[in-house]
C-alpha cells in the first residue's frame, strides 16, 4: 500500500482515501447497507486507513454506517468529517460555519460516529458570512477540548488557507481534482509545498464518468444528483465518455481499467497525497487500489495531457 505522511502529524494513511458520500443513500442513488459495510471491511483488509465522510452525507447515515462497519478498527484508522453544510428537517441544505453550529456538528458527528475525538475535523465549504478567524478560534476551543486533533479545510480558495493558517495550523486541504478539472492546480501546489499541507483530491473519477461504464443512454436514478451535473449532460458528456474510451486503451497497455488510469493520473501529482474514491461496493475498492504501485511511462503521461486539453 503506498502511504504518505498526513500533513506535518506522525500519521501515514493510504493514497487511496476511502470516501463515503455515495455510501450515505444520497446523491449517489440508493444503497444497500450491508453492502456498503462489506465495502468498508473490505478496504481495512487490503490496507486503506483514511475515510472520508462528513454530517451531512445522508444527513447523519454515513457517518453511521462506518462506524458500524469499523467497529473495533475505529482507533486504528483516521476518520475524516465535515462540518459546515448544515439542514433541517426536511433535509433543505445551506451553509453555516457559525460558532454555534460548530459545536452542535461536531457533537452530532460524535454521536453518530460513536468516537471521543475526531482524528481530522474539516470545513467543508466557508459559508462566506462567519470571519474564517472566528471559524478557527472555535474550532481550537474544540481541540482543546480533546474532541478533535487536527483541523482541515475544504474548497478554499488561496487567500482563506493564508487567512486561516494565519490563526493556526491547518493539516490538510481537500478540493476537486481530476483529469478535466485542474482548475485547483495552484492550490494544490501552495498548500503542499509552501504550507506542508497534505491535499486530499475528490471527484477524481468524474463520479464514475470515467468509469467507461456509461454512455449516451445511460439513466441515473430520482435520488442520483448526477442527473443535474454539467459533466453528465449534453456535449460535455459526449466528450467524457470519449475521454473514458481513451482511457481504456491506455490502460490495455498496463492490464488496467479506465477508472485505475484516471486515478493514476491524479497520484502522479507528487502534491496530491490522497486520491478519496467513492466505493459501494468490495469490487470497486479492490479496482481503485489497483491504481497503486505502478506508474506511466513519459510518452503515456504526455498522451493523457494531449488529450484532455
Amino acid at each position: 500500500m503506498e502511504c504518505r505522511r498526513l500533513g506535518s502529524t506522525n500519521f501515514e494513511i493510504s493514497r487511496i482515501g476511502f470516501g463515503c458520500w455515495a455510501i450515505s443513500g444520497h446523491g449517489y442513488g440508493n444503497v444497500d447497507d450491508r453492502q456498503s459495510i462489506n465495502s468498508i471491511e473490505k478496504a481495512l483488509d487490503i490496507g486503506i486507513n483514511f475515510f472520508d465522510t462528513a454530517d451531512v452525507y445522508g444527513f447523519g447515515h454515513s457517518e453511521k454506517i462506518l462506524s458500524k462497519a469499523l467497529g473495533s478498527q475505529k482507533n486504528k484508522v483516521i476518520i475524516a468529517t465535515k462540518f459546515g453544510v448544515n439542514f433541517d428537517d426536511h433535509n433543505n441544505t445551506y451553509k453555516d460555519c457559525s460558532p454555534k453550529q460548530i459545536n452542535k456538528a461536531l457533537d452530532g458527528s460524535l454521536s453518530r460516529l460513536k468516537i471521543d475525538c475526531i482524528p481530522l475535523y474539516q470545513i467543508h465549504w466557508h459559508d462566506k458570512k462567519t470571519p474564517i478567524e472566528d471559524v478557527m478560534e472555535t474550532l481550537l476551543k474544540c481541540r482543546d477540548a480533546g474532541k478533535i486533533l487536527h483541523i482541515g479545510c475544504c474548497n478554499f480558495s488561496k487567500e482563506l488557507i493564508f487567512r486561516a493558517s494565519q490563526i493556526s495550523k491547518l493539516t490538510s486541504h481537500q478540493c476537486l481534482y481530476n483529469l478535466t478539472k485542474q482548475q485547483n492546480n495552484n492550490i494544490i501546489k501552495y498548500s503542499s509545498e509552501e504550507l506542508d499541507m497534505s491535499v486530499f483530491a475528490y471527484n477524481v473519477i468524474g463520479r464514475g464518468i470515467f468509469s467507461g461504464k456509461y454512455d449516451n443512454n445511460s439513466k441515473f436514478g430520482v435520488n442520483d444528483t448526477r442527473n443535474k451535473d454539467s459533466d453528465f449532460q449534453g456535449e460535455q458528456y459526449t466528450k467524457n465518455i470519449l475521454i473514458a474510451k481513451k482511457l481504456s486503451e491506455i490502460g490495455e497497455k498496463y492490464g488496467k481499467s479506465p477508472v485505475q488510469v484516471a486515478i493514476r493520473w491524479v497520484l502522479e501529482n507528487s502534491n496530491v497525497t490522497c486520491a478519496i474514491t467513492g466505493s459501494k461496493t468490495p469490487a470497486q475498492i479492490s479496482e481503485n487500489v489497483g491504481s497503486l504501485e505502478w506508474s506511466f511511462d513519459q510518452k503515456d503521461m504526455e498522451r493523457i495531457d494531449s488529450m484532455i486539453l
